[in-house]
């Protein structure tokens, strides 16, 4: 059983910037393709970006492009999610999640969910 555990999250002003961080226990990290997903007040969850187990291959939602970095640390059993540029419509709760692949991922096939962090950007 893996254990996500997201932090990072918090209160910005538009235009800045959050490093989401989350720990993952309990599994062989380099296992799993990880992602961040989030949810708005209202709307449904949604994939923001996504990278396969080695690190090699990424994959982001239309809105992250360009303004959002995911990278992971096997050494370290931890995903980021870099965030620049932040505007209104990003305030979410992001979720960290980890499957088998990142295919599957992008598919819906998530194995593990963290409790998720909440991220508030002011105008």
């Amino acid at each position: 059983q893996v254990q996500l555990v997201e932090s990072g999250g918090g209160l910005v002003q538009a235009g800045g910037s959050l490093r989401l961080s989350c720990a993952a226990s309990g599994g062989t990290f380099d296992f799993y393709g990880m992602a961040w997903f989030r949810q708005a007040p209202g709307k449904e969850r949604e994939l923001v970006a996504a990278i396969s187990r080695m690190g090699s291959n990424t994959e982001y939602a239309g809105s992250a492009k360009g303004r959002f970095t995911i990278s992971r640390e096997n050494g370290r059993n931890t995903v980021y999610l870099q965030m620049n540029n932040l505007t209104p419509e990003d305030t979410a709760v992001y979720y960290c999640a980890a499957g088998e692949r990142m295919g599957a991922i992008i598919d819906g096939d998530i194995t593990y969910w963290g409790q998720g962090t909440q991220v508030t950007v002011s105008s």
